[in-house]
């Protein structure tokens, strides 16, 4: 996709600092990052949300973010990592892509970036639960 600015940059229209490339896949620093070593990692192919991904190209794309969580974690000595994506409300660019963000406890970060809620009773939470089931059912 002609302006979308993640393709911009997988055809190096836009630099960025790169630290993977490879057929599937690239990874980059965020330019807004969270923490220093906050990485991008975005299919190669434009698609905008997760349910747009391609079933074959699931399990490669996320082998990239399990390994630039394993990367990012070692080379910022970080405690762990935030993996996060959004699919289109909050998603800053449509173009899918995974947050790996480097944490250490005490860092700020305080869990999700939104207030939190409950349900009104176990029976809300079932009906919840059951919709979601049926919807994955019906595919």
């Amino acid at each position: 996709m002609v302006s979308c600015v993640f393709c911009s940059i997988v055809r190096g229209d836009i630099p960025a600092h790169m630290v993977l490339d490879d057929a599937v896949a690239i990874a980059f620093l965020d330019v807004r990052p969270l923490f220093p070593g906050h990485v991008l990692v975005v299919p190669r192919d434009h698609h905008e949300t997760l349910a747009d991904l391609p079933g074959p190209l699931i399990g490669p794309v996320f082998d990239r973010v399990q390994a630039m969580a394993t990367a990012v974690q070692a080379a910022t000595g970080a405690g762990g990592t935030f993996v996060a994506m959004n699919n289109t409300v909050s998603q800053s660019v449509p173009h899918l892509h995974v947050h790996v963000v480097p944490r250490t406890r005490g860092d700020g970060l305080k869990g999700f970036f939104w207030p939190r809620t409950t349900y009104a009773d176990e029976a809300h939470a079932a009906a919840v639960a059951a919709a979601i089931r049926s919807a994955w059912a019906s595919g």
